[in-house]
């Protein structure tokens, strides 16, 4: 029953669901020519990574996140093109495709939102000569 199923699948085509979804993906335009690239391997540099992006138009910047303590690649990164036009070609064709081993997953890039820096607590000597620092404990004398 199963195998009967899948034949009809293939000569009738997705279902009008997964069609629903997929024009859904599909019809949703661009706003900014900047990408936001998911699933990238570690050991992708930010040369690689615009080497790929390249066929697709002009690339104002390509760059790979990482981390500033390791220096490793955070599995993300931005490409910006110079035209919209020529990012919703780069996002089309690199969607869901494999670079150096791993899938890679084009999204628009939102806009980066305010983060507040976190309150500052004053933590100079107390009357008793040790500094507190309330995630540790005290850490001894000034």
């Amino acid at each position: 029953m199963a195998l009967i199923s899948r034949i009809r699948r293939v000569f009738t085509g997705p279902s009008p669901v997964c069609s629903q979804f997929s024009s859904i993906r599909l019809n949703s335009t661009l706003t900014s020519p900047k990408l936001f690239i998911s699933g990238l391997s570690r050991e992708t540099t930010d040369e690689q990574f615009q080497e790929a992006f390249n066929p697709f138009g002009q690339i104002v910047e390509a760059k790979v996140i990482r981390d500033r303590a390791t220096g490793r690649s955070k599995g993300f990164g931005f490409v910006t093109y110079t035209s919209i036009e020529e990012a919703e070609k780069a996002r089309e064709e690199m969607n869901a495709k494999f670079l150096h081993g791993w899938v890679i997953f084009v999204d628009p890039a939102k806009p980066r939102e305010y983060r507040a820096p976190p309150p500052r607590s004053e933590s100079g000597p107390s009357e008793i000569g040790f500094r507190t620092n309330k995630t540790v404990g005290w850490c001894g004398y000034n």
